[in-house]
């Protein structure tokens, strides 16, 4: 009788195949949205599975020994079969949506208006979007994707980093009361303070950092999210505490100017965390792809451009 063929693990060949085909464990990781030891980890099972080196390591780059060149072509081959077959069996599956669960204010701010491109690119797919309006986003329930807000900075979580958190004032050109608006700490008195949240944490950040010995008193227009308060500030009714990238298109429009001040790196990320429906979901690599090209547009328009639109003294 023949003996029960012992395999290695699928995932473990899949990122065999991955770091073979970026020659570096860290690309492979990012790519695959798993930390780098995890990676070293599979590669090292594999290892020990057939007993022999796999990847020459040097300090420039990641190759394949013959041996690994051998495991390789076999995974590679059948990973492309499993696919195939996927695809064959469960052709529908694209007809799910892709479900991502993200905070309220970033929805309607960041995503919402780049959402015509990802369907200009993949008009055969289908985002759903959830949103949440309270501090955290819960990763519950049955999403592919979430879009998290860490305070702490990333975890051994694997995420993909959107952006890092910069706190900016806002405010209209203008007033609704025909006031301009203040050009520095000590006009901001005269002015209502707009917040985001009822903890008033993001202004009170701020004020921290600006080393401010002096005692102010300030007058205060509270909501419970942020889309509410660039609303209230475009309006002209007070000057914002906000991330820069949610207040990103309205700066640009001209709709919100920073008055004074210089943005505050606050150490918080946004990050995209994927369960495994989301991983294996035939959208992933596309609604990653998009949200990373999105992303960096957003980053390239963003650097270097607060300056300019920093209401300067007369």
């Amino acid at each position: 009788m023949d003996k029960m063929l012992r395999v290695p693990s699928l995932q473990a060949l899949q990122t065999l195949v991955k770091v073979a085909d970026t020659s570096s464990f860290t690309e492979a990781a990012r790519q695959l949205h798993l930390t780098q030891s995890a990676i070293s980890r599979q590669v090292q099972q594999l290892e020990e599975h057939y007993q022999t080196v796999l990847f020459e390591r040097t300090s420039r780059k990641v190759a394949l020994t013959t041996q690994g060149r051998e495991v390789y072509e076999v995974a590679r081959e059948m990973l492309k079969s499993l696919r195939g077959l996927e695809q064959r069996l469960a052709p529908a599956s694209l007809d799910r949506p892709f479900r991502i669960r993200v905070f309220v204010s970033l929805a309607v701010r960041w995503l919402l208006p780049r959402l015509s491109s990802f369907y200009t690119v993949n008009p055969g797919l289908c985002l759903s979007i959830e949103t949440v309006s309270g501090e955290l986003v819960d990763t519950g329930g049955d999403c592919d994707a979430y879009v998290l807000y860490l305070p702490d900075g990333l975890d051994e979580r694997p995420l993909t980093l959107l952006f890092e958190e910069y706190l900016i004032p806002v405010c209209a050109p203008t007033f609704s009361d025909g006031r301009t608006p203040p050009r520095a700490l000590d006009e901001l008195e005269q002015h209502a303070l707009i917040h985001g949240s009822t903890r008033r944490h993001e202004w009170t950040v701020w004020l921290q950092a600006q080393q401010d010995p002096s005692e102010r008193s300030f007058k205060h227009i509270m909501f419970n999210l942020d889309d509410l308060a660039l609303d209230a500030a475009g309006r002209g009714l007070g000057v914002a505490m906000t991330d820069r990238m949610l207040a990103h298109d309205a700066l640009m429009r001209g709709d919100l100017i920073v008055p004074f001040g210089e943005a505050l790196k606050t150490g918080a990320v946004y990050a995209l965390w994927l369960r495994d429906s989301g991983m294996t979901h035939p959208a992933c690599h596309a609604v990653l792809n998009w949200f990373e090209e999105q992303i960096e547009q957003t980053a390239t328009s963003t650097s270097g451009t607060l300056a300019p639109l920093i209401q300067p003294r007369p």
